[in-house]
This record gives structure tokens, C-alpha cells and sequence, in this order.
């Protein structure tokens, strides 16, 4: 727990996906991230300690009622960020599998080198080093 009593860490992180097996095969083949666990209309990964969950697309009202669920058209509202080694050689191997980059790779001025990429749903991940 930290001093305000909030967990230390996100437990799970549940998205939203409009084709599971686009999505399954995205985080599989280009990740290179195992199942933890899996059922007809849901597919969880373990990304360090905390779980990332995709449910299919019409799951998803059950879930946020009454809040409305919101598509990929509605443009991007957050980014997940990754640490990686290299981010010049993970772009190299994101273009091995067909992903385009949304934008990078760069030298932020904050001290990082970034670039960006979306997953089958829109997703937006960031991969960065220290510079």
C-alpha cells in the first residue's frame, strides 16, 4: 500500500477488443506474450506483475453500465508505456511483423528515445529507453 492507502501497483488492466483472435494472435506473435488465461470471448496476459485482459467487444457494456463503451473512431485517450532495451531494434522487429509505427522513433527531450504503435484495436503502446 502506499501513504494514501491506495494500492502500489494495477492489478489488472481490462480492454476492450472488437476481434479476440486479431488480438490474441497481435499479442502472441508480436509481443511474444503468453496466455495466462483464456475463454471463448476473453484472453488474459501476464505483463510483469499485473494481468492484461481483453474481452470481446460485446462483453464490454456489461462491464461500464452506465457509461458508454467507446471505439477506436473515438480517437485515443491513454498510452501504455513499455521500457525496453533497445527501442531501434524492437522497431525493427515490430516492422518483421507488419506493424506500422505511429510515430518514432525520437529523442524526447525529457531524456527518453520513444516510438509508438497500435495494436489491432487501436490500442496505442509506447516502447522507450533512457537516453
Amino acid at each position: 500500500m502506499s501513504d494514501a492507502g491506495w494500492p502500489g501497483f494495477i492489478g489488472a488492466i481490462t480492454l476492450f477488443s472488437a476481434d479476440l483472435q486479431a488480438t490474441r494472435r497481435f499479442y502472441a506473435e508480436v509481443l511474444g506474450l503468453t496466455v495466462f488465461f483464456e475463454t471463448e470471448d476473453s484472453v488474459v496476459y501476464r505483463l510483469g506483475e499485473t494481468l492484461l485482459n481483453f474481452i470481446e467487444l460485446g462483453n464490454a457494456p456489461e462491464l461500464v453500465a452506465p457509461a458508454r463503451v467507446a471505439t477506436a473512431d473515438d480517437g485515443a485517450r491513454f498510452v501504455f508505456s513499455l521500457g525496453v532495451e533497445d527501442v531501434d531494434a524492437r522497431c525493427a522487429e515490430l516492422a518483421e511483423h507488419g506493424v506500422e509505427l505511429v510515430n518514432g522513433p525520437m529523442d524526447r527531450p525529457w531524456g527518453l528515445r520513444t516510438a509508438s504503435f497500435a495494436d489491432p484495436d487501436g490500442y496505442i503502446w509506447e516502447i522507450s529507453h533512457s537516453l
